[in-house]
Order: C-alpha cells, then sequence, then structure tokens
C-alpha cells in the first residue's frame, strides 16, 4: 500500500480563530495515537492567522479513513458549526 499524504486548509471567520484553534489543537494529540498515523502536524499562516493547515501522513487510505469516522471529528466539526469559512482536503501521495 502506499502512504497517504493529506493536506487540510481550514480557513476560520475572522471572529472565530481562536475557537477553530482551540479545537484543532484538541485533535492533535489523540490523533497522533491512532493506528497508520505517521505524522499530523497543524499549522498557522504566518500572514493570515485565520488560516490553518494539517500536513497528515497516513500508511494506508484506509486507515486514514477510520480516522475520519472518528468520534474526535464529529465533536470537533459540533463545536466549530458556522466558524470556518473555508475547508479544503486533498489527498496525495509522495512522488519522490
Amino acid at each position: 500500500m502506499t502512504q497517504l499524504t493529506i493536506i487540510a486548509n481550514i480557513v476560520a471567520n475572522e471572529d472565530k480563530i481562536e475557537l477553530v484553534k482551540a479545537e484543532l489543537i484538541k485533535l492533535i494529540d489523540v490523533t497522533r495515537t491512532e493506528a497508520g498515523c505517521i505524522n499530523y502536524d497543524l499549522h498557522q499562516d504566518n500572514e493570515n492567522p485565520a488560516h490553518f493547515t494539517f500536513y497528515e501522513n497516513w500508511e494506508t487510505r484506509e486507515l486514514w479513513q477510520a480516522h475520519m469516522a472518528n468520534p474526535n471529528l464529529a465533536e470537533y466539526m459540533a463545536a466549530t458549526d458556522g466558524a470556518v469559512a473555508q475547508f479544503t482536503l486533498n489527498e496525495m501521495t509522495k512522488i519522490d
């Protein structure tokens, strides 16, 4: 199986930056213990603090999909409902 890289971009509403950031931070430690998680790194844009990016690597797409069904992500979605202006996700394969 090929390793899967995920690039997830989250742009918070200007008045909800700290809420979204706090909820994203809650995902880090629990996700890093999940089966198949190689790395799960959160970044915040230096020029636009409302823009967050998760850079993730997973052993397989199937293990990442199991992560996506995790209750912690459902809790994040509920907590940030209406607070996120834009979300994009790219599934990528490293070509070296």
